[in-house]
């Protein structure tokens, strides 16, 4: 069956994305399970102990959110609709491959039973997935076409939004990968260096992802982006109200890092919104949009 998308001459997707967002898949949602509802058992069940355990359910709702966004952007067909997408997952996994190597010495390795084997595949999978997309991304660009035209441009109070968000997560995943000490004392909660790392390796990949989303402008592109964006924020808070106890309410970074999530939960649902306001009978939206 013919491609609407390729016979209209938009570049699609290569085929070659589709076993590693399929693997990556499968490991978000096994890190979600993992994190966010075994916060408290990480020496246990996970390549590393992750403390407090709100910073597991931190991390585990950021896999959530991956989950989400690995889902939408493995359906596109179009390279317009995925990117955004995949360059957030490859930022992302080579930001904690990073983190990994700089921290080794706090990983299960060599401690016997299902951590450490948890801590290998943990391994595995951070230098593997980063190696396979990049090899990708040189594939992707011998895909010939062009961009579809635009679809659902966002409005201006929107774009204005992620713009600061995009700053806002930028500086701060920055920040904590860089030199985590500068920021620990505004933090919602108590981090460990490593925790601090990881936090940022979640926060920099979705502040990239914002300014993207900006360049991009256009709602449709940003289906995928958006949900996850709204799964993130609503985790998240959930996180805060289960770990209410370890949050440390009279910071004030503890207020901007929750009006963050209600700005990322507002730009996702806006996003959304303005996709489903098109006419999908537009000429060209059915092929732009997931198949």
């Amino acid at each position: 069956m013919s491609d609407p998308a390729s016979e209209a001459g938009w570049r699609t997707v290569h085929p070659g994305w589709t076993p590693l967002l399929l693997t990556f898949l499968v490991l978000t949602l096994v890190a979600t399970v993992v994190l966010y509802v075994f916060s408290y058992d990480t020496d246990e069940v996970f390549a590393w102990t992750v403390l407090p355990a709100i910073s597991a359910a931190f991390l585990g709702g950021g896999y959530a959110a991956g989950f989400v966004l690995v889902a939408g952007s493995a359906r596109q067909r179009t390279w317009a609709g995925a990117r955004i997408g995949v360059v957030t997952i490859f930022l992302f996994t080579v930001a904690t491959l990073l983190v990994t190597l700089g921290h080794r010495d706090r990983f299960h390795f060599g401690t016997g039973g299902f951590a450490e084997a948890a801590a290998w595949f943990w391994l595995a999978v951070y230098v593997v997935v980063p190696a396979g997309m990049a090899v990708m991304f040189f594939v992707q660009r011998r895909v010939p076409g062009v961009d579809p035209p635009l679809q659902a441009p966002l409005s201006g109070w929107l774009r204005g939004l992620l713009l600061v968000q995009a700053v806002a997560l930028c500086g701060s995943g920055a920040v904590l990968l860089a030199d985590p000490e500068r920021i620990l004392g505004g933090w919602p909660w108590a981090l460990t260096p490593l925790t601090a790392r990881a936090v940022g390796a979640w926060c920099l990949p979705l502040g990239i992802a914002a300014g993207m989303a900006v360049v991009e402008h256009d709602a449709w592109r940003l289906r995928s982006a958006a949900a996850a964006y709204v799964v993130l924020g609503v985790l998240h808070a959930g996180a805060l109200v289960r770990f209410r106890t370890d949050v440390r309410w009279g910071l004030w970074g503890t207020w901007v890092y929750m009006a963050v999530l209600v700005s990322m939960a507002v730009a996702g649902v806006a996003g959304l919104l303005r996709a489903r306001a098109v006419d999908a009978s537009l000429p060209g939206a059915k092929a732009a949009r997931c198949a």
